[in-house]
């Protein structure tokens, strides 16, 4: 598979477990941190969002949304919702050296489990701007809300498939096929790599391409209802509220995102702040999944550099290894029952 780092590279859970520091959780630097003078100097001024021929916010560009802040709060950070800056810092280093992938302790199981080594990563290195704890911002906690009664049965059964050989590529998920990439949703949120939307824009039209199995969106602005057909990524409708762009996005096909299902309602929200700055927000809501409708910000960056292919199919030598392998434990199966 060819895509940024020319090389594919495994998924990292958006939120796997944070070890954070005491003086996290206190709210307090590590005594021997030197102070940072530069919360006291004032913020340099932002250069102005810039405008399209229309007079609309202009969102065309490459955004990077890669950060090493996570989708939910770590529980040992309780309430806390805003680092300084020196935290922000220090929990940087600390998430860089846990996720580094060239690390040789643990003995050879562990080393193989690290998959690749670091340079084929590209998971960000920095906090979102805001230095806020977690992605979500509300519920207030941080965290995703609990799973309804009917999304534990589902989600216990999804985790079962996924021990047992697949009979074929449709007992996979749809980003093992390489059908939609498990960080471009919608909605976007970041992963292990490829963290990049191209985002296109007419008077009418906004076309969102993510790099990852380079998913697309092109969404009417010109007031048309929604359709009634399903689709994997869903029927979207975007309208302008003053200088934010609003997407609406219903008629999923597929439980694509955390294992929601088609009567998931999504609404994303794009801001452009300044010059090199989309704010990313969304809401979801299904009422089969979740006990309640969650919020993500996601600060996005303009990035100098292109777009790359995603080649997935054309290198998805895992699924026919899977496949295979399932087809030869099966024969070895009968024909130790024919011996028998």
């Amino acid at each position: 598979m060819i895509h940024r780092r020319l090389a594919f590279r495994n998924a990292l859970a958006a939120t796997a477990a944070v070890c954070v520091p005491a003086w996290l959780i206190a709210g307090q630097a590590p005594q021997n941190t030197a102070p940072n003078h530069t919360t006291h100097k004032p913020a340099p001024a932002k250069s102005a969002a810039p405008r399209g021929p229309d007079g609309r916010p202009d969102l065309a560009g490459v955004w990077s949304f890669a950060t090493v802040t996570p989708l939910e709060r770590p529980v040992e950070l309780g309430n806390k919702t805003v680092l300084t800056d020196a935290q922000a810092a220090e929990f940087e280093k600390l998430i860089i050296a846990r996720e580094d992938k060239d690390s040789r302790d643990g003995g050879a199981e562990a080393d193989v489990s690290r998959a690749y080594n670091d340079f084929w990563w590209d998971r960000g290195t920095k906090v979102v701007g805001t230095h806020r704890t977690s992605l979500i911002i509300d519920p207030p906690d941080g965290r995703i809300p609990p799973l309804t009664a009917d999304a534990q049965k589902r989600s216990a059964a999804a985790a079962q498939r996924m021990q047992v050989p697949p009979n074929g590529p449709e007992d996979r998920n749809l980003s093992e096929r390489c059908l939609l990439g498990f960080n471009s949703g919608p909605p976007m949120l970041p992963s292990a790599y490829n963290n990049n939307v191209h985002i296109a824009q007419t008077r009418d039209h906004v076309l969102l391409l993510n790099e990852m199995i380079h998913n697309s969106r092109i969404v009417p602005l010109d007031g048309r209802p929604h359709g009634h057909i399903l689709q994997w990524a869903g029927d979207s409708r975007g309208h302008w509220e003053s200088d934010t762009l609003v997407v609406d996005t219903i008629n999923f096909s597929t439980a694509n995102f955390r294992n929601a299902t088609p009567r998931m309602h999504l609404v994303e929200r794009f801001t452009r702040v300044d010059a090199t700055t989309l704010m990313y927000e969304f809401t979801v809501d299904d009422p089969t999944t979740w006990t309640r409708p969650w919020t993500v910000q996601l600060p996005m960056t303009l990035s100098a550099e292109p777009m790359y292919e995603y080649a997935c199919h054309e290198g998805n030598y895992a699924m026919a290894g899977m496949l295979a392998g399932a087809r030869a434990k099966e024969k070895a199966e009968r024909e130790g029952t024919k011996k028998q």
